[in-house]
């Protein structure tokens, strides 16, 4: 029940500093540049707080992608910083495309100080993987650009298609050489909400951060003394996630069996979500690569934009609130993550059990080809 250091407990920060070494096949791993956090929004929040400065043209930009995770627009917000939105290549499976980083950051030097760069990777709500060539032209483009990258990875255990694996950012960073890894500055996040586990309620999380001053270091460690510490049963849990069953131990079958069944079902639920979303006119869906969503691009007809306008509504939030009303079914607008002008979708998560899953895609289908009977 005691307060633990705000840094989080030693002997755990230690543990994910090996887990870290074992996933990136022996890249070292200090537990000093450990920070134990409350899930992963908290450790992302915290080091905005720390690079956001200045006024006017010299206030801080932070680059985030276009679909995003609410969580950036709402702590750029937050800190008064500018968000600068970068594209992700809808045509070619939501691929990070370094020319158009480099559009947005020239743009934005107009008006901010473009200073952070952040990459989703497995992506949200877009779910994609990142191959290593692009991991290695963001990192060359952070180190030329003189950008500090804040490389989200909660996803890092959930990637489903043939032929796509995860690469951490610091693997990468490490192997490009040490012009690279002792220059470019990085913050990674992971968490215990995501991958296998799903333990969101214990909101455990840590994030490691290397090439940072050691001033910066002070200021980051009394900042989060302001908290005081994560809560202890969540650096428990993120504990037992870094430090799983290992073979020869008596729970190391179960833990596999159970791990492997959650995994190859999310796999499985992937694969069907894409194929049942492709047969339905009028909508869209990359191959679901990794994390938990689907999204969809759907085609919205002239008459429901109007009627939509008429209601004050962004279309795709009338269109997923007609399909809450018709069935029940709850879903994201794109809106609510960004999209390019003029396109529209939702987000969706892959988590109900299959059979779940197939009725309510058969109920998304029938919404859909109604939707478009009435409006079309």
């Amino acid at each position: 029940g005691s307060y633990t250091a705000s840094q989080g407990i030693n002997c755990i920060r230690e543990d994910v500093a090996s887990y870290i070494e074992r996933r990136d096949g022996g890249v070292p791993a200090d537990p000093d540049n450990i920070y134990l956090t409350t899930g992963a929004s908290d450790g992302i929040s915290a080091i905005l707080k720390i690079l956001v400065s200045g006024g006017g043209k010299s206030r801080t930009g932070v680059m985030i992608p276009i679909p995003q995770y609410p969580l950036y627009s709402a702590a750029i917000s937050e800190l008064d910083a500018i968000q600068v939105n970068y594209y992700l290549d809808e045509e070619n499976c939501w691929a990070l495309n370094v020319n158009e980083l480099r559009r947005a950051l020239s743009e934005a030097k107009a008006y901010c100080n473009p200073k952070v760069l952040c990459i989703i990777n497995p992506g949200n709500p877009t779910g994609q993987v990142q191959n290593r060539k692009c991991i290695e032209d963001v990192i060359h483009f952070a180190w030329e650009e003189k950008l500090f990258l804040l490389a989200d990875e909660v996803y890092q255990d959930n990637v489903y298609s043939e032929g796509c694996q995860f690469h951490s950012f610091k693997k990468i960073l490490y192997e490009m050489g040490p012009e690279y890894y002792n220059n470019v500055e990085l913050a990674s996040f992971h968490s215990t909400s995501k991958g296998y586990m799903g333990e969101c309620g214990y909101r455990g999380g840590y994030m490691e951060v290397i090439n940072l001053h050691p001033e910066i270091k002070g200021q980051l460690v009394k900042l989060l003394s302001v908290r005081l510490c994560p809560p202890v049963s969540g650096q428990a849990a993120m504990d037992i996630v870094v430090n799983p069953p290992v073979p020869g131990e008596e729970s190391y079958a179960q833990f596999i069996k159970e791990k492997e069944s959650v995994l190859n079902n999310l796999a499985k639920k992937a694969k069907l979500t894409e194929d049942m979303f492709n047969k339905i006119p009028g909508v869209h869906c990359n191959p679901l690569q990794g994390a938990m969503y689907a999204f969809p691009r759907i085609f919205i007809p002239s008459k429901a934009i109007e009627e939509a306008k008429a209601h004050k509504m962004a279309p795709d939030m009338f269109y997923c609130m007609k399909l809450l009303e018709e069935t029940g079914i709850c879903v994201v607008p794109g809106s609510g993550f960004g999209q390019r002008e003029g396109t529209y979708h939702f987000r969706m998560t892959i988590l109900p059990p299959v059979e779940k899953l197939k009725i309510l895609l058969e109920k998304v289908k029938d919404f859909h080809i109604k939707f478009l009977e009435k409006y079309a």
